[in-house]
């Protein structure tokens, strides 16, 4: 056990002088835990400003928390995601694009390699968004609240002892490319479609009603159109984000949480599955959303589509590359 805290940290010493990922490091994290728990002696990166509690409920698990990863600080609009106090966290796959965020840090340091993997927070997409582009499996939990508690990792296998889950069957899915009303670049949905393909997605005529306005104004509750998709479904898949990730200025007028932050409102679990990498090499995430308390099927989504998903090795280890 020990020796995964100390490969975590040095890999984050490799690292960290370029990504920016961590906010503050754990130089000596503690090392007795009971090797018969579920994550016993796992090195973990925490979201910082997250709930203590879904933090002690992994060390119950036998966590080993090693650093706090950065977020955007509080001078910086919610647009520019990747500013933090100790500067710019860059994608490891493009240091002149943007992780997304706000979960900035922590999709970086299970995306370089550092910790197997790290939580975050979902307001609007802070979890999702920062997966997607960052070529990684993020998980938003049910939620009767805007925020969701969720994790980050490589391996989505370690998302079903993080659940609790023994069993998962294959889900029934469809599939809307822009949820009615989000403006989709060709490619993201091309490449997202092609990777749902082991579910067999149904296409609907998916017509919601922008959740803008609802979002800001923090209305959370039903929504009648995504109650009449799960009652024919297991699964809605769409991509992650509409575009791909965007310079550290910040998106301009783009909005890319528009395929997620519906989900908050209604409370719905979702995961950001890796689906591949678009022709600038960036990578492309597809969005799976279930019914409440249904995280079961979005892990048999993850394991069935990274199963099926081949993509370019990772994490890069040779020098992070600029556009």
């Amino acid at each position: 056990m020990p020796d995964l805290v100390a490969e975590a940290l040095a890999r984050l010493d490799a690292v960290e002088p370029v990504l920016c990922a961590f906010h503050e490091v754990f130089r000596t994290p503690s090392l007795d835990v009971d090797p018969s728990l579920p994550f016993a002696g796992m090195p973990i990166a925490v979201k910082r400003g997250e709930r203590s509690s879904h933090r002690e409920a992994l060390v119950a698990m036998g966590c080993v928390p090693i650093g706090l990863t950065t977020t955007p600080d509080g001078s910086t609009p919610w647009q520019t995601w990747g500013r933090n106090s100790r500067g710019l966290t860059r994608n490891p796959w493009n240091l002149d694009r943007t992780p997304g965020g706000s979960s900035a840090g922590s999709a970086v340091a299970v995306a370089s390699g550092v910790v197997p993997l790290a939580t975050g927070v979902d307001g609007a997409g802070s979890i999702r968004v920062p997966a997607a582009w960052c070529g990684v499996f993020g998980l938003k939990t049910t939620s009767s609240e805007r925020a969701a508690v969720g994790v980050f990792v490589r391996d989505p296998s370690l998302l079903a002892t993080y659940l609790g889950i023994t069993e998962v069957s294959t889900p029934s899915a469809v599939w809307s490319t822009d949820l009615g009303f989000a403006g989709v670049d060709d490619e993201q949905a091309s490449i997202a479609w092609q990777a749902a393909a082991p579910l067999r997605p149904r296409p609907v005529p998916l017509s919601l009603e922008d959740p803008a306005d609802d979002w800001f104004a923090g209305r959370c509750g039903p929504n009648p159109g995504l109650d009449a998709v799960f009652e024919t479904a297991d699964l809605l898949l769409t991509p992650t984000t509409p575009g791909p990730p965007h310079g550290h200025d910040g998106p301009g007028a783009r909005i890319n949480t528009a395929l997620t932050w519906a989900f908050n409102l209604s409370g719905h679990p979702a995961i950001s599955i890796p689906a591949g990498f678009d022709s600038g090499g960036l990578p492309v995430g597809l969005q799976a959303v279930a019914r409440h308390g249904r995280e079961a099927d979005l892990v048999a989504a993850a394991l069935l589509i990274s199963g099926a998903v081949k993509v370019a090795p990772w994490p890069p280890r040779t020098p992070f590359k600029r556009a």
